[in-house]
């Protein structure tokens, strides 16, 4: 999947429903999933098919998309990482030995309370490496009231700050289990709303120190926050910070 060639078949945003555990609510039932799956194949695969024109020297995306649905649409899985499981297997047996590697995002709207998403993003290889599954977990758009700012209006008022946290997994094995990265979510919450800031600085530190302490499986936190109400004729104004776990020791 290194190579400089790449030769990708994929399904961007495939929409599902399905159980894949407890929702924000705390309900496990059927609940929406937007799934991309990223087939990549073998370099130079896609040869045939660029010279051929003909779509059965390709791996079919069509075909990909029913297999998928047949088997993730109204069904029940124990967990992200079964479904992900799945996903791999259908992507396998229908690409074969043109396989390379397979990467599947799942998003789940319902899953974050106060967040516009949550993202699983599994890359697993073929091969000899196929022990070595990266994983990328994303808390989208999570808007919180925060007591934040050194303007005197801005102490007396919670203002919305709209926060991006991006965990990366270290690679690991299949066995691996996910995180409970809702708990996660919840204990930054909960912290973020008994607290105060001056600076936006101190705000997304706070947050990339909490989520990189939260696991050993976590190699490093990203977190970008927005505040909408900063500026007059912007957009908003906003931080990003990346750290990795040993910098907090």
């Amino acid at each position: 999947m290194s190579s400089t060639q790449t030769d990708v078949v994929f399904i961007d945003t495939l929409h599902l429903a399905a159980d894949v555990g407890v929702d924000c609510w705390g309900k496990a039932r059927l609940q929406p999933i937007e799934l991309s799956v990223y087939l990549h194949l073998q370099p130079s695969f896609l040869n045939t098919s660029g010279s051929s024109d003909n779509v059965l020297d390709s791996v079919h995306y069509g075909h990909l998309s029913k297999a998928i649905s047949s088997k993730v649409a109204g069904s029940s899985f124990n967990g992200v990482k079964r479904l992900v499981s799945v996903v791999n297997q259908e992507a396998s047996t229908l690409a074969g030995v043109a396989l390379g590697g397979v990467r599947v995002v799942v998003n789940l709207p319902k899953q974050i309370l106060l967040a516009d998403g949550f993202l699983i993003d599994t890359i697993t290889p073929v091969g000899p490496s196929s022990s070595s599954i990266s994983r990328i977990v994303s808390v989208r758009d999570l808007i919180l009231p925060v007591l934040i700012g050194v303007n005197p209006p801005e102490r007396k008022a919670k203002q919305r700050v709209i926060t991006n946290i991006v965990f990366h997994e270290r690679p690991s094995n299949d066995q691996q289990p996910l995180l409970d990265y809702a708990a996660i979510v919840s204990d930054i919450v909960k912290g973020i709303e008994s607290s105060s800031y001056l600076t936006l600085e101190k705000f997304v530190m706070e947050i990339v120190r909490t989520a990189c302490l939260t696991s050993e499986d976590i190699d490093y936190v990203t977190v970008r926050s927005q505040k909408p109400s900063a500026l007059s004729f912007a957009h908003s104004s906003g931080v990003e910070i990346t750290r990795r776990r040993k910098d907090f020791f």
